[in-house]
């Protein structure tokens, strides 16, 4: 299987993108858990059919110490028992800022008051901000048809 575009040897897809990159570096230095930004990451990625995201993160967050039992379970995480409160928090407004199309009002204020919980001011922007940065990346991918299963952790940097 081939990309419809190869990005990876684009001048263009390489000015745009490093901006996206860059987001999500100064996110991947925040207070927000790095593994709660893993698991969001995941199951974006996994909600938008994205198997390039699906599979860098999977074994970024495998490589970074996340066992296979909760990784294999992120996509049930609502009935896994394996997540901490605060995690189950923010892969629910992962699920709620991915699917905002599938719900008239968005993410709902119950969603945004149990995020509040457990994360301060700054971290809650770390959070929406990964969901969004997650978001773009994922669109890019799909619609370029990127392939998935040659990513290895590091590879990008």
């Amino acid at each position: 299987m081939e990309a419809r575009l190869n990005l990876f040897d684009s001048p263009l897809a390489a000015k745009a993108l490093k901006h996206v990159t860059s987001a999500g570096k100064v996110i991947a230095d925040s207070t927000l858990p790095a593994s709660t930004q893993e698991l969001v990451k995941l199951r974006a990625s996994q909600i938008n059919g994205c198997g390039f995201c699906t599979d860098m993160h999977t074994k970024d967050a495998a490589h970074a110490g996340e066992t296979s039992v909760r990784l294999g379970l992120v996509a049930a995480w609502r009935e896994a028992t394996v997540f901490t409160e605060a995690e189950r928090a923010a892969l629910e407004l992962a699920e709620q800022g991915t699917r905002i199309a599938d719900a008239a009002g968005g993410v709902t204020d119950e969603a945004w008051a149990n995020a509040a919980k457990y994360y301060d001011e700054e971290q809650l922007v770390a959070l929406v901000s990964i969901i969004a940065v997650i978001n773009a990346f994922n669109r890019l991918n799909v619609l370029v048809q990127q392939p998935a299963g040659d990513y290895q952790p590091g590879m990008f940097g």
